[in-house]
């Protein structure tokens, strides 16, 4: 097993990084990969992305999201979080052991002394507490095996980036389930920060194989190819929002104006359907201002550009065009 150095923070680049040494590199190494993520939101592969999301919150915390290439559900990742990535080969294509390859996390854990546990299917749990979520991808007879270790994360932003109000939106996505969770710092004797703890943590997996830590450098080309991927997939609306399943929105608010309804019909990330209701007192065909909306991305900055040259009060009366879009996305 070789260890790759990844120091970015920037998560389009990292998850591309990834799954490049996952699907590209030689099949007669295997690699480990430590790194981290600057704020973001995760969302796994088959997930419909505005479902995990509080939208609000993230655009106003400048937090990206961005999708994986594995199952499972959403997380948040920061500076104080940790991941790992064991890219490995596989005996079977046919199952998936989270087990087997998150014994090396567990037993690097045990010897700082941080007693943990395998909990269900895949998380890793201190005092019945998730601290790691992990998530799997099988290509080729190669197993990529990834999670996060949260080890002096904010866990306030945690819980607001991913509070989501998920009665409103119907999907066949992939839920998130929520947990406790906690961080690994409080439970080591030592005062050592998340850096110092990715040293400890990758002396001590290099320790579980039995062998001295050693090093693989990618090449120009590699790094060439890492970029490419995230200017054509991991940076692009159309991978991380566009690729969820479709959905629909209803969505009910009150104003000084009236109360206005929405209901919409969403199909790769781009509003298909809109039909609006409401007491409001309009002069105009509301028709129109539901046809405006189709083909339009499902995000309130798209949605905002959409209406600009529209007078909403001649469909909506006193409603405002701000209040008309914080109800399409409250």
């Amino acid at each position: 097993m070789k260890f790759i150095e990844n120091t970015s923070i920037d998560p389009h680049y990292n998850l591309a990084f990834e799954e490049y040494v996952f699907k590209n590199l030689s099949r007669d190494e295997e690699f480990v990969l430590l790194w981290r993520n600057g704020p973001s939101i995760i969302v796994g592969k088959n997930q419909n992305t505005v479902e995990e999301i509080n939208m609000e919150y993230v655009k106003e915390n400048n937090i990206n999201v961005v999708r994986r290439v594995t199952g499972g559900g959403a997380v948040y990742h920061d500076l104080g979080n940790l991941n790992f990535s064991f890219i490995v080969n596989a005996e079977s294509d046919e199952k998936i052991d989270f087990k087997t390859y998150n014994i090396p996390i567990i037993k690097a854990l045990e010897k700082i002394g941080v007693k943990c546990d395998l909990s269900g299917r895949n998380d890793l749990v201190i005092d019945e507490k998730k601290f790691s979520g992990i998530a799997q991808s099988i290509n080729k007879g190669r197993v990529l095996n990834h999670g996060t270790l949260l080890f002096d994360s904010k866990l306030d932003t945690l819980s607001k980036a991913l509070n989501v109000k998920r009665d409103k939106i119907e999907s066949k996505g992939v839920k998130s389930v929520s947990s406790r969770v906690t961080n690994i710092k409080p439970y080591i004797s030592e005062d050592i920060d998340v850096l110092e703890f990715k040293q400890v943590l990758l002396n001590n997996i290099f320790e579980f194989f039995d062998q001295p830590v050693e090093i693989y450098e990618l090449s120009d080309e590699d790094k060439r190819n890492i970029q490419k991927m995230v200017d054509e997939r991991y940076g692009t609306w159309e991978w991380n929002f566009g690729r969820s399943p479709k959905f629909n929105y209803k969505c009910y608010s009150r104003f000084a104006g009236g109360c206005v309804e929405a209901r919409l019909q969403v199909e790769n990330g781009l509003i298909e359907g809109c039909k609006i209701y409401g007491d409001f007192f309009g002069k105009g065909d509301v028709k129109d201002l539901e046809e405006k909306l189709i083909g339009i991305r499902y995000d309130a900055d798209e949605v905002k550009n959409a209406l600009n040259d529209l007078n909403i009060d001649e469909y909506l009366g006193r409603i405002t065009r701000e209040e008309f879009i914080q109800c399409l996305f409250s």
